[in-house]
């Protein structure tokens, strides 16, 4: 039996444990109820698990029958920030959601585990499932790397690989990816304007911080249009914006945060730089002043050639060649998978969750009314344990 049908066979098991993972979600990087739920899964089972120091992440190492290379199977756990209507197994945590699909990423790597692990005489090499909390801005993939993720199995990782469910984009069962880039580097604007407050009906008795930082706002985005190639993609997306507590009451303040996407640290700093430079100018003309910090944060995740012509090549041979599509351009979201994919070679892939026929109009992930079909976890559990399976046979 290949592997794509023992995964059939526990598809029941993998899509209630995807249920349970969605009403529990947790945010950051302290999962105790997620961990609890993906120990009790790895339990019985011939693996090496160590929980982490910082972050409640798990590692699980499993010995192959003879030496050789060692491979790393990643999933995310944790969920974000955003409230889901009522559903038959929907979150009972109040203003939490597995939003992003996480929860199908864990059952999946789970699914992989056990697969694996029924085939341990086959194996010439070492497998690490990287179960990682804080992907949602925590760098939980820096910090499992900071304890030691890597070289779990005693020697370096040779080769990594991870696939992200969507509820949008990619059609149901469709998996996608490219060589090179294939999702944007993400950098932290935050913005505070200082003032002085008084009176709404004496704005000219104050210093009223709100129009220098609006200004601020869309001039970022003229900054995009008019100082960057627009053959080397730049997002600036303002997400928060704080000012004042009365309609009548001018603020001592005003803040803004901004999420920063691009595909070179070049550009990267580049974006910095004019955005501070900006802002600052913008201070100066108000008569105010400013405080404005930019943080790198992920960096750009960048493909392997070689590691994803395996990938796309083991997809084709494990489901057939119309289930796999190269896509012509990168993604603008960021992950940080992209920190394990920095140190060793590998890939990273999507595979289509849409609920319904229209991926395009479909709510994509991070919206409160994404939905994913839990179908695809077999599937997704199927091709993590043959990709590890084929690299530890070659």
């Amino acid at each position: 039996m290949d592997v794509r049908a023992e995964a059939a066979l526990l598809a029941d098991e993998l899509v209630a444990l995807r249920r349970e993972l969605h009403q529990i979600p947790e945010i950051g990087l302290d999962l105790p109820l997620t961990q609890r739920r993906v120990l009790d899964a790895l339990d019985g089972l011939p693996l090496e698990v160590k929980t982490g120091t910082a972050l409640s992440s798990v590692t699980a190492v499993l010995r192959g029958a003879g030496p050789g290379p060692v491979v790393l199977l990643r999933g995310d756990m944790d969920a974000l920030p955003v409230s889901e209507p009522d559903g038959a197994f929907s979150s009972r945590h109040p203003g939490v959601m597995h939003a992003c699909g996480h929860d199908l990423h864990t059952a999946g790597l789970v699914g992989a585990a056990r697969l694996l692990c029924a085939r341990r005489d086959e194996l010439a090499g070492d497998v690490v499932f990287m179960f990682q909390p804080g992907e949602e801005g925590g760098d939980g993939a820096g910090k499992m790397i900071a304890e030691g993720v890597l070289e779990a199995a005693g020697r370096p990782v040779d080769f990594a690989y991870g696939l992200h469910v969507s509820s949008g984009i990619f059609p149901r069962g469709m998996f996608s990816s490219r060589p090179g880039p294939l999702m944007a580097a993400s950098s932290d604007l935050f913005v505070r304007v200082v003032g002085a407050g008084g009176h709404g009906a004496r704005p000219h008795g104050a210093l009223d911080p709100v129009p220098a930082a609006c200004e601020m706002v869309t001039a970022l985005q003229a900054m995009v249009t008019r100082r960057f190639d627009v053959f080397e993609p730049v997002v600036v997306t303002v997400g928060t914006f704080q000012a004042g507590t009365r309609r009548n009451i001018i603020p001592d303040d005003a803040r803004f945060e901004a999420t920063v996407r691009t595909f070179s640290p070049a550009v990267s700093a580049r974006v910095g730089e004019q955005a501070i430079r900006l802002c600052q100018g913008i201070a100066a003309a108000h008569g105010r002043t400013v405080e404005v910090r930019f943080d790198q944060d992920y960096p750009v995740l960048v493909n392997d050639p070689a590691q994803f012509d395996f990938v796309a090549g083991t997809v084709r041979d494990l489901f057939g060649p119309e289930r796999f599509t190269e896509m012509p351009n990168p993604l603008t979201g960021s992950e940080d998978f992209s920190r394990v994919l920095e140190a060793v070679p590998g890939a990273y892939l999507f595979l289509g969750a849409c609920m319904s026929g229209t991926p395009a109009t479909a709510p994509n992930n991070h919206s409160p009314l994404a939905t994913f079909d839990d179908s695809v976890v077999a599937e997704g559990a199927a091709l993590l344990a043959e990709l590890a399976r084929r690299r530890l046979r070659a």
